[in-house]
């Protein structure tokens, strides 16, 4: 059976540099790796996505409703999987995945005096769209500020061009997703921590990289 690993955390943590690491460390193992990235902002569902997330329609990401907004992402993953056979890989990594969903649809402004929506969303990707779940879900843990400064380096992104989304470019919003994210960790056994900072310092990418692979030694 696949074993599904997905990358998660605030923006700026180097899900996808850690993901090419642990792609290429199997790969060279003997395993056979698939890789997947949402949202797809070159699908339907995912442009739209990246259409909210700029503010360039008109309307942005940050103030639509959350149930509206998680539909949106749900349905870019459902799109994605239609027509994509994994089961013959391995292992499939994904760089955000439904938790992503679940973490920002809860911790807007707008969604600050709502019940979260993890329980829903859960229902909505799983039960309802029938999409897998992660075997483990790897949340990597940066500051805030340390996270920003890898936002600031990433340049020129199709969906936004080079400035930050309309989640990035607010640091309550990092810092409400990151303690989110935390709290995720301790209702779903599925979900493990990744610590990427000592003592106010950001590990080194090889350093991240070990700790990866040792949280996964039971699943691999």
């Amino acid at each position: 059976m696949t074993k599904i690993i997905a990358f998660e955390g605030i923006d700026g943590t180097g899900k996808s540099v850690q993901m090419d690491r642990l792609s290429k460390r199997l790969t060279t193992s003997g395993y056979r790796t698939l890789e997947l990235s949402f949202p797809v902002y070159h699908s339907f569902f995912g442009a739209e996505v990246g259409r909210l997330l700029s503010g360039r329609s008109g309307i942005s990401a940050h103030d639509v409703e959350g149930r509206s907004m998680a539909l949106w992402y749900a349905l870019d993953r459902y799109e994605a999987f239609l027509n994509f056979d994994y089961n013959n890989a391995d292992v499939l990594l994904i760089n955000r995945y439904v938790l992503s969903n679940a973490v920002y649809q809860s911790i807007r402004d707008c969604d600050l005096d709502s019940p979260d929506l993890l329980d829903f969303i859960l229902e909505l990707e799983h039960e309802h769209f029938h999409m897998p779940r992660a075997h483990v879900h790897l949340v990597l843990d940066v500051s805030p500020d340390e996270a920003a400064l890898n936002v600031d380096k990433k340049g020129y992104r199709p969906y936004v061009g080079s400035k930050r989304d309309v989640y990035e470019a607010i640091p309550s919003i990092q810092e409400r997703a990151r303690l989110k994210y935390l709290e995720y960790a301790q209702r779903m056994t599925e979900v493990r921590v990744i610590s990427c900072m000592d003592k106010g310092h950001l590990l080194s990418i090889d350093a991240v990289a070990e700790c990866i692979a040792e949280n996964l030694i039971d699943i691999l």
